[in-house]
């Protein structure tokens, strides 16, 4: 992968660093991460240093991380530091002590200067620059120290933790070898190529020079061009043999970091395996052997598999791909197997084996979940799914992780819930309970897409509810970066089955009732519950451009329908887009904040009734006639009119800046002064019956 910067298009250079960090193989998840960290730290010291990088590239393969900074002052800058001393008269010992620190030798050698409050001795004092190759050595061994690995370890040749054994190191500066103290790892200007087609050491003086032979030794550096040369020759391996390769982005990812050289081949499967779910197939092979699954034009499966090796052999590959064939039989005979024995027991006659499999030790078995989820099933199919059938949700419920005790799931975990789907149909189950058995994971993550028939809508929502209450109950909680049990990704399920189905439920009574089986204060924890799901509402709705705060400011009504919630907020955000929004929005802080300033220096709250005999001046009046008239609001919020709702808080705007324009708040009268305090008071309560003010930025 290249990154920061190109190295052909770098301007003219000033010194060039070259660093390449060559090791056992890095793990492919990790490549990309650790480029980037390593570019950061390396650049961001340099600065520091004061000698920057004008440009700044990044290569990473299987084997070795490269970083080529070109563009670097062959110097730091000189300084000229100054520094204030005693005042002039002052006692030896203090004179002494400050020429020592400035090291200077008499006091002839400082300036004396008038600061306006006497005359002080000052020292100039000129600091030389270090040449760039005498700060580099500290600063790219802390740039490796430094390096976030998710892990390391210690091996006997380095005195540092590494991902991997390293074996050599590059490094050079202005084509001089930079010393690294880096043990009995080897530091200079060696290099190796592909471990196999190019063996011997590579002598290098330069960025330019490296890349261009290390291309020769069989070495692609750059990531995002492995990927590339991959994906063409998959789509033209494919081509030639009539079919097409299903799309996989996260293994072409993956694979780009197993290979410094790619060589793309196409392998056969045996027809007898064929009749094998296409989801089985493609999990044979893709979580362990790492193959591409093809496909004819039409969809169905195709007899195939292509696979990335990193090696050009002189037979074009024919025994790679005959080693590979033979490999996927067996796990393909293995699977035929687990799919033939399976199916010699019902599903449904799995279940009671459910109660022998732990699901959490404070939450009991996974059958006890599947309780759980029944009632969920049957509270959300009678009262929020209404198109959903009770009895069939219940029953998908019943079955949905029976497929757990399989063979295929022990061996292929990644088909739980997909191959339940195939083993209900097997036993005659309703296709559509056999959907919802598929679904209920569902979503995965971010691309992944949602239920949509009613039935897995429910069993998806009881999965991930009972999922959320019960971790929530039993105080197991997200804490930081940590979430062992997926709960953030539970959250983001049902906010987005809601919102891309647009179904309407209250969700806190679910968590109450999701809380409830484990006898604890289910009121508390529904509402952090609640609390944690807007955290997560926010983020999915960052990218949208919805304000974190308007979802906050609803939120704090006790607002649990996420599709009501979203049409509150997009009306609440109209209204503060508009002229008279934005000024209520100020008048509204204005009146709180004197509220709230003057109820904290008394002692008590001013939420009482306004007494209207008590107004002075019209424009009290005409403030507390416009609240009175308030009353359509929560008709309006009621029939979620929240456009007309918004409407009617607009005309709070003129009295409101009047009242602020004539009225003194703080008469000297007591009672005038508690009067208008209750005023300000139920502007407040008025405008936070729509959504809560006070947590409105901008």
């Amino acid at each position: 992968m290249r990154a920061h910067g190109d190295i052909a298009n770098a301007p003219a250079r000033k010194g060039e660093l070259l660093l390449e960090l060559l090791s056992e193989e890095i793990p492919a998840r990790m490549q990309r991460a650790a480029l980037a960290d390593l570019c950061a730290l390396l650049r961001d010291k340099l600065a520091a240093a004061e000698i920057p990088a004008v440009s700044l590239a990044g290569y990473v393969t299987p084997r070795r991380l490269a970083v080529a900074a070109l563009g670097i002052p062959l110097r730091q800058p000189d300084r000229r530091e100054e520094r204030r001393g005693p005042r002039v008269g002052a006692p030896q010992a203090a004179l002494d002590g400050f020429l020592r620190a400035a090291g200077l030798a008499a006091l002839a050698d400082c300036e004396v200067r008038d600061t306006g409050r006497g005359e002080f001795y000052f020292a100039l004092i000129d600091r030389p620059g270090r040449a760039a190759a005498e700060v580099l050595p500290a600063l790219i061994r802390a740039a490796m120290a430094e390096l976030p690995w998710p892990k390391s370890m210690r091996f006997p040749a380095a005195p540092l933790r590494w991902v991997r054994p390293l074996t050599s190191v590059v490094c050079l500066f202005d084509g001089a070898i930079v010393p690294l103290d880096l043990g009995r790892v080897p530091v200079g200007r060696a290099t190796r190529g592909h471990r196999f087609l190019a063996p011997g050491d590579i002598v290098v003086g330069s960025a330019a020079e490296y890349r261009d032979r290390l291309e020769k030794a069989f070495v692609v550096l750059d990531h995002d061009r492995r990927k590339t040369m991959i994906a063409a020759d998959l789509d033209r391996l494919a081509a030639a043999a009539g079919i097409r390769v299903k799309p996989d982005p996260g293994l072409l990812d993956e694979v780009a970091g197993l290979v410094e050289f790619p060589v793309t081949l196409l392998g056969a499967i045996d027809p007898a395996v064929m009749s094998l779910p296409p989801e089985v197939l493609t999990a044979a092979m893709r979580m362990h052997q790492k193959y591409f699954s093809c496909a004819y034009p039409d969809g169905s499966a195709a007899p195939h598999f292509l696979l990335v090796a990193n090696m050009l052999a002189a037979d074009g590959g024919k025994a790679i791909v005959a080693g590979n064939e033979r490999v996927l039989r067996a796990r393909l005979a293995d699977a035929r197997f687990f799919w033939d024995q399976d199916r010699k027991v019902p599903l449904a006659a799995r279940v009671a084996a459910l109660k022998g499999r732990i699901y959490h030790e404070k939450l009991g078995s996974v059958f006890d979940k599947v309780e759980r989820m029944e009632t969920l099933a049957r509270i959300l199919a009678a009262d929020f799914v209404p198109d959903a059938d009770e009895t069939r949700s219940r029953r998908a419920a019943f079955l949905a992780k029976a497929d757990l005790s399989t063979g295929m799931v022990g061996e292929f975990p990644e088909l739980q819930g997909v191959i339940g789907r195939y083993y209900a149909l097997a036993d005659g189950e309703d296709p559509r309970v056999a959907q919802a058995i598929a679904e209920h994971y569902k979503p995965l993550g971010p691309t992944d897409t949602c239920p949509t028939a009613p039935d897995s809508i429910v069993v998806a929502l009881a999965d991930k509810i009972d999922a959320l209450a019960s971790f929530f109950a039993v105080g197991e909680k997200p804490s930081g970066s940590r979430d062992p049990f997926a709960l953030r990704r539970a959250a983001q399920g049902i906010i987005r089955i809601a919102l891309e189905n647009k179904r309407r439920m209250a969700l806190k009574p679910l968590f109450i009732v999701g809380a409830n089986f484990f006898a604890i204060n289910a009121e508390k924890t529904a509402d952090e519950l609640l609390d944690f799901v807007a955290d997560r509402l926010k983020v999915h709705l960052r990218e949208q451009g919805v304000r974190h705060d308007l979802i906050a400011a609803v939120f704090a009504l006790g607002e649990d329908d996420l599709v009501r919630l979203l049409a509150r907020v997009e009306a609440l955000r109209e209204f503060l887009d508009t002229e008279d929004g934005a000024n209520l929005l100020v008048a509204y802080r204005r009146a709180a904040n004197i509220v709230a300033i003057e109820e904290k220096r008394d002692g008590r709250r001013y939420d009482g009734p306004v007494d209207a005999t008590l107004f002075r001046q019209p424009e009290e009046a005409k403030l507390y006639c416009r609240l009175n008239e308030m009353g359509a609001l929560e008709g309006r919020l009621a029939h979620e009119r929240f456009d007309l709702a918004m409407a009617e808080l607009a005309t709070l705007r003129r009295p409101v800046d009047e009242f602020f324009a004539k009225v003194t708040v703080n008469a000297v009268e007591s009672e005038l002064r508690e009067n208008r305090l209750r005023l300000l008071s139920r502007i407040r309560a008025t405008m936070n019956r729509v959504a809560d003010f006070s947590q409105i930025e901008g």
